[in-house]
């Protein structure tokens, strides 16, 4: 007896299209030697775990014929003509492929439906910690990437390299906060004296701050990648600096570090004045001699780091306050009572720095912790909320404080509230959350418009400048610096009446 088949593509190779009735009960009669075999099999593991001996596999456990194997299986006539047609698509697969016969696969590949309930949860959680990153791209990652494709020993990798080392994002920041609060000083103008009768600041002494500024951000920068190359490397934000990817020797990033410290002191000294100068020289050594080896001993290292971000907004005003200055010595530009603004401004980006990095180094809190750097983010996350939270609230009190000593006008009180509102709304979130559901996310970002939002406003809404815009937009004769001196005399004994 022949039965045919209408499909039997698993025996066209070798042209045929019937299987008798014998063949096929030899084929389907080994099913109970495959429960035997289980059951021997069971045996042996029963028997090894009694007498302490592995058990040993004879080789007719394995078929060597994945086909018949499949067949043997199965009695029923149409699982076996699938079973047949799946195990011929599998060996031609296999033959196409050229793999060797102990990597043939016999099952197909596992879809992600049928993964364990386990690697879902994993994959979830991970898919989860990856929504909470709030990070930007590196810039310095990028300059480096850009670097080790130039040729070695070129200028096309060595200017990318050097930029690198300055942190140019960081950098760029400083010199902003600098120039903000030197154009922020109570003067009408950034015009040369010789241009205008009015007092003014001068754009030579910006470009010289500007310089001197760019250089020592520059140089601590480098001197704190040449500190810590061995602990860049174990953190994903930082191992693509140049000094862990080798793109520049550590003699090489040293002699960068200083000639940029020395340049730009010095341009601070002859361009702007000695005391800006000094200020200067006191940034590079808080950041590279104190904040950067105190990242590994003690939280205190963000306040300190802190301190040092509040630095360039002083060297700002006290560049234009020494162009009107009757000495010129540091009592008089940092400590005299018309410089109280310099310090707000200061104390502005000092604080705004605590929510700005509680939120971002919480995403990569891990990092930190295996890095081995101290941390409020992974040593007491309760607090890390608290510390973002409370100098988010002390942005009222500086924008005010502007106002009252004559930086800005009263209306900037009112035009800064509702961006640091957003702050505080933000904070208070990160606080109960502890960063988690987006929190830190939200906060980062509002940290980062929070900023150049509120800078901005200051600088458009400076004490006298649109009173000065009115007069020029009126054509009302505008005071000359005897009438500006004028006034200062009748403010003063009016003033002393009234005591």
């Amino acid at each position: 007896m022949i039965i045919r088949y209408p499909t039997a593509g698993a025996f066209r190779p070798n042209h045929l299209s019937t299987v008798c009735l014998p063949c096929l009960l030899q084929i389907s009669r080994p099913a109970s030697r495959s429960l035997r075999r289980n059951f021997s099999r069971k045996s042996n593991v029963q028997a090894a775990a009694v007498t302490g001996t592995a058990p040993r596999l004879r080789a007719e456990y394995f078929s060597p014929n994945s086909l018949l194997e499949k067949a043997r299986l199965t009695t029923k006539r149409g699982n076996l003509t699938s079973t047949i047609q799946h195990g011929s698509s599998i060996a031609a697969e296999n033959e196409a492929t050229k793999l060797p016969s102990s990597s043939r696969a016999t099952t197909p590949p596992r879809t992600p439906a049928q993964d364990l309930p386990h690697r879902r949860r994993q994959a979830a959680r991970k898919a989860s910690a990856g929504a909470d990153l709030v990070l930007p791209q590196n810039s310095s990652s990028t300059l480096t990437e850009t670097a080790s494709q130039a040729p070695s020993n070129s200028i096309r990798r060595l200017i990318p390299v050097l930029l690198s080392l300055s942190k140019p994002r960081l950098s760029i920041l400083v010199v902003l906060t600098a120039c903000a609060s030197y154009s922020l000083y109570p003067v009408p103008e950034l015009l040369l004296p010789s241009a205008t009768d009015t007092p003014s600041l001068s754009p030579l002494t910006l470009l010289f701050l500007t310089t001197g500024t760019t250089l020592c951000a520059a140089s601590a920068n480098a001197f704190n990648m040449l500190y810590e190359p061995k602990w860049d490397a174990l953190m994903s934000r930082t191992r693509n600096r140049p000094l862990v990817r080798g793109l520049i020797s550590t003699r090489g990033a040293a002699l960068f570090a200083i000639l940029a410290g020395m340049g730009g002191v010095t341009a601070l000294y002859y361009g702007v004045n000695p005391t800006v100068s000094f200020l200067g020289a006191l940034n590079i050594a808080l950041y590279a001699g104190v904040y950067t080896p105190l990242k590994r001993v003690s939280v205190i290292n963000t306040w300190v780091g802190a301190i040092v971000g509040g630095i360039p907004p002083l060297m700002g005003w006290t560049a234009a306050a020494g162009q009107s200055a009757t000495h010129g010595d540091w009592k008089e530009l940092l400590l005299g009572e018309q410089n109280i603004g310099g310090w707000l401004l200061a104390t502005l980006l000092f604080a705004w720095q605590f929510p700005h990095f509680m939120s971002l180094s919480w995403s990569i809190r891990e990092e930190y912790k295996n890095a081995g750097y101290k941390m409020l983010c992974w040593v007491n996350p309760a607090r890390n909320g608290r510390v973002a939270l409370r100098y988010s609230v002390l942005f009222f009190p500086i924008c005010i404080g502007l106002c009252y000593y004559g930086v800005t006008e009263w209306s900037f009180a009112v035009a800064s509230a509702p961006v640091n509102v957003w702050l505080v709304r933000e904070a208070v979130r990160f606080w109960k959350l502890e960063g988690h559901r987006g929190s830190a996310r939200g906060l980062f970002w509002a940290s980062v418009w929070h900023l150049p939002v509120v800078m901005i406003l200051a600088m458009v809404e400076k004490k006298g400048m649109w009173q000065r815009v009115w007069r020029a937009v009126m054509g009302e004769p505008e005071l000359d610096e005897e009438d500006w001196l004028e006034e200062d005399e009748e403010d003063a004994v009016l003033s002393a009446k009234e005591e």
